[in-house]
């Protein structure tokens, strides 16, 4: 096989194991009320100080319709908190809740068990190699959003 069609092969069978790897593990436990997509604005939202919702949707290159529909979702599932700024009360601040926090926590630990499993299996040459060239793969994506 061709390497391009081997590359090409990879890459979309990585992220769609990597997404369904992803969703079934937040499915368990007390976070089976989750989805792939929520678990992503978690993750925007973050567990510094409240974000504004136009920033968290720009992480995400999302619109705020869209975003609104998601929080929304978030807060009646207590995942998220949402409060007025109190210097201009058309700015929405969003920020995650204890349970939020936790939900965040676990795939942040999913992540790390991830990429530990992952490391392990390469050398620190081959290490340093696929963070490169992950590194390259990422600049061009970020050119093509532009």
């Amino acid at each position: 096989m061709e390497i391009k069609e081997t590359l090409n092969r990879l890459f979309v069978e990585l992220f769609r194991d990597i997404n369904n790897i992803e969703e079934r593990q937040i499915k368990t436990g007390e976070f089976s009320n989750l989805t792939l997509n929520d678990m992503h604005v978690i993750n925007a939202i973050g567990t510094e100080k409240a974000k504004n919702m136009s920033s968290v949707a720009k992480v995400l290159s999302v619109t705020m319709g869209t975003l609104t529909i998601a929080v929304n979702g978030l807060v009646k599932k207590g995942y998220v908190e949402r409060v007025r700024s109190e210097e201009d009360r058309r700015v929405v601040l969003v920020s995650l809740s204890a349970k939020g926090r936790k939900a965040y926590a676990r795939h942040e630990k999913f992540h790390k068990e991830l990429i530990d499993a992952v490391a392990s299996r390469l050398s620190a040459e081959e290490q340093e190699i696929l963070s490169r060239s992950l590194s390259d793969l990422h600049a061009f994506f970020l050119e093509q959003k532009n």
